[in-house]
């Protein structure tokens, strides 16, 4: 597989570390990977990538965050093509709705969306850093 892209959105840190995890499990399996938080990933920089881990955390009521992370998604989403993307990211109420109104958006536009989301309760500890590895595992 070519590069991948890891784009992601924390507010308190706890994406930010499922992000890395993800990043550590892609490059465990061979994968070349770029790690950038939202502001940082721009239309532009798509086309060097064969896939990508999103992530943001659910935000207010249970939709990604509105400031930084949903302009950088809107101006690309048109542009995912056959890319391989997965999904993920933490949460501290509710039950996930955002996530799945995400997978569903995401499967509208046709993406290649490798599997569900990945959520993590608040801070991710042993299992959840574990299961953002192998995504990135099963991103390669």
């Amino acid at each position: 597989m070519g590069k991948i892209a890891v784009v992601y959105w924390s507010g308190t840190g706890n994406t930010q570390k499922m992000a890395e995890a993800v990043a550590d499990g892609a490059k465990a399996k061979g994968g070349n990977v770029d790690v950038f938080e939202a502001s940082e990933f721009t239309p532009s920089l798509l086309e060097d990538y064969e896939g990508l881990a999103l992530g943001c955390p659910s935000m207010g009521a249970e939709v990604l965050e509105e400031t930084e992370f949903q302009p950088m998604f809107d101006s690309i989403k048109n542009d995912l093509g056959e890319r391989k993307i997965v999904l993920f990211g933490s949460y501290g109420w509710g039950d996930g709705e955002w996530m799945r109104n995400w997978e569903e958006e995401v499967r509208g536009l046709g993406a290649n969306l490798l599997e569900d989301g990945l959520i993590v309760n608040e801070d991710p500890d042993a299992d959840g850093l574990a299961a953002c590895e192998a995504l990135g595992g099963r991103l390669v």
